[in-house]
């Protein structure tokens, strides 16, 4: 055939005579120069775009081989260059040099990074994919969060979540907090009822000597609870079915012993409030079987006024508190985009008529039914109304209502309640028979109530306190490891009383592993208020220490989540959350 047309040329089947060519022209160009015939290192600053050979012997071969294939097209945007772009930093095979020598585009400040230039089509063809510098050699740090103090902090942020177990670990014994003499547990009770604020010195030296410092510890562990039965588990009371299989409990098919159960209840949780109002006590927690209200005084979490938080609701609890006339907002749940826009705009006009706290007004229904109409009104202005299906109302609403049921049971379905609003919201849990399980293990028993004063038919209870010495192994051999135990109903400030004992007794350094009711995480969600003023003089006489009203009267900062490692050393707080 190469007879036949004298244009054709079969060179493309031998490979071989075009590298022998090749390698021909190279040698010939290189004793030009007066340089050895071929060096890879030099082939690589002659030609920037040829990638590096491989540390192997060196058989006579030249350069590496074309693609006869290839083209500008398919070479710079290739399925290679695409993956290498998709490396991360970690499986780059490139040597740590060459990358930290590239610019990268992370980089604030520097220019944005130019497109790579080519001299020629075997540096397009050739170029290192890797060499790009449009290519991410680097990625961004992370910002630190929120919830990790590196430098440490004389304090830490109030947790309003309930826990259910303390951990505590120190290089120092806490025999000190064991077997408390019956003199010292009697002071510890009668400090608490009194409402005793103890100032404990800097470093305790010898703790198991400290009178003083055991008082105030059993003082600590002390909580008033209602209702009390010694057989029942009372708190938590979600998801504990199980346990509770078993038990005895005469009022679940007694409707009378229900009754005065009930009524008795209903009286330890008006007299609670009477003294959350007038600022006696600082707040309180009612935990029944599906969720848990908890109630502040003014002047805590950074609110001038009573707040209730509930978690978690359904639609259907929500309803039910929106006909009983109750007015509440969702703080995790962002406003609708076009209503939101609606308020801008009615706000830039000078409407400051301050918008109900409740999603679902009746202006709100009104203007719904309106935007309902105005959105099939283009059907009739074309004339194929009839011939087009309208969705009914009950689709309508059943649209409406899907986003609403998703967040039940979840934390993003929290409610907040402020102001007079908690006194309707105490008259509807009072009347609402649903918080009361009509069967199963907890059928007929009454939510819980916890507080840390004593209110009108309440029982005090101490938390469970267990110390355990460990030994731990190290590089040269063994090492003592203390631990403490807390188990129970842990409220906020019986959190925040134990640190302050552990800071002076155990010398200014230990750590703590918390273990929250997840259902109450929640509660450390801000309300953003106003700060309240004369907060520490309004709240002096609440029963609780001055600095752990200081800590309670500051604005939520952990969000939706809950302190789950403390750690104190040289008298600096790091937690994580």
């Amino acid at each position: 055939m190469a007879e036949l047309l004298p244009g054709y040329s079969p060179s493309f089947k031998k490979p071989s005579e075009i590298l022998r060519l090749s390698r021909r022209r190279s040698r010939s160009e290189a004793s030009k120069a007066g340089v050895s015939p071929f060096s890879p290192g030099d082939v690589t600053k002659r030609v920037p775009g040829l990638r590096p050979f491989s540390p192997g012997p060196n058989k006579g071969a030249g350069v590496k081989r074309r693609n006869p294939f290839a083209n500008l097209e398919n070479t710079v945007c290739s399925p290679v260059k695409r993956r290498a772009e998709s490396v991360p930093e970690c499986a780059s095979p490139e040597p740590r040099a060459l990358v930290a020598a590239r610019p990268s585009c992370w980089e604030l400040g520097s220019p944005s990074p130019q497109p790579p230039q080519f001299n020629s089509v075997e540096d397009v063809i050739w170029g290192d994919p890797l060499a790009d510098p449009l290519v991410k050699t680097e990625s961004p740090e992370k910002p630190a969060t929120a919830c990790e103090t590196p430098k440490g902090s004389v304090t830490f942020p109030a947790d309003w979540s309930l826990k259910t177990r303390l951990l505590f670990t120190s290089s120092q014994s806490f025999s000190w907090a064991d077997h408390l003499k019956a003199q010292e547990e009697a002071q510890g009770l009668v400090m608490h009822c009194r409402a005793t604020a103890v100032s404990l010195p800097h470093s305790i030296q010898e703790p198991k000597l400290s009178t003083e410092l055991r008082c105030a510890f059993q003082q600590s562990l002390v909580h008033w609870v209602h209702p009390s039965f010694p057989w029942v588990q009372l708190f938590p009371r979600i998801g504990i079915d199980r346990k509770m299989v078993g038990k005895n409990s005469p009022w679940s098919h007694d409707e009378s012993l229900q009754q005065v159960i009930m009524s008795e209840w209903a009286l330890s949780f008006t007299s609670l409030y009477n003294l959350l109002k007038a600022k006696l006590c600082p707040y309180f927690y009612v935990c029944t079987y599906q969720f848990t209200v908890l109630f502040r005084a003014a002047g805590l979490a950074g609110s001038d006024v009573i707040t209730a938080v509930m978690s978690p609701t359904t639609r259907g609890l929500r309803e039910a508190m929106k006909n009983e006339g109750i007015t509440f907002t969702q703080p995790l749940v962002e406003e609708d985009p076009s209503k939101k826009q609606k308020n801008s705009e009615a706000n830039s006009q000078g409407d400051i008529t301050p918008k109900k706290e409740n999603g679902n007004t009746e202006t709100d229904e009104v203007s719904d039914e309106s935007d309902e109409d105005e959105s099939f009104s283009w059907l009739e202005e074309m004339g194929v109304e009839d011939k087009i299906k309208k969705p009914d109302s009950i689709s309508i609403k059943l649209r409406k209502e899907k986003n609403e049921v998703k967040l039940d049971h979840k934390p993003e379905s929290v409610v907040l309640v402020k102001g007079t609003n908690t006194f309707t919201l105490l008259n509807f849990l009072i009347n609402c028979k649903s918080i009361v399980a009509a069967a199963g293990p907890q059928a007929g028993l009454p939510p819980t109530l916890l507080s840390p004063v004593a209110f009108r038919g309440a029982t005090m209870q101490t938390l469970k306190a267990r110390s355990v010495n460990v030994k731990t192994q190290v590089r040269s051999g063994y090492k003592d490891q203390f631990s403490l135990e807390i188990t129970g109903p842990i409220m906020p400030h019986s959190l925040h009383s134990l640190t302050m004992l552990l800071q002076s007794a155990q010398r200014g350094s230990f750590s703590a592993g918390f273990y929250s009711h997840d259902p109450t995480a929640v509660f450390n969600t801000p309300i953003h208020p106003q700060a309240a003023k004369e907060i520490s003089a309004d709240l002096q006489n609440c029963g609780l220490h001055p600095s752990t009203v200081e800590q309670l009267s500051q604005v939520n900062q952990l969000g939706k989540l809950s302190l789950r490692h403390l750690e104190l050393s040289d008298y600096r707080y790091t937690w994580k959350s």
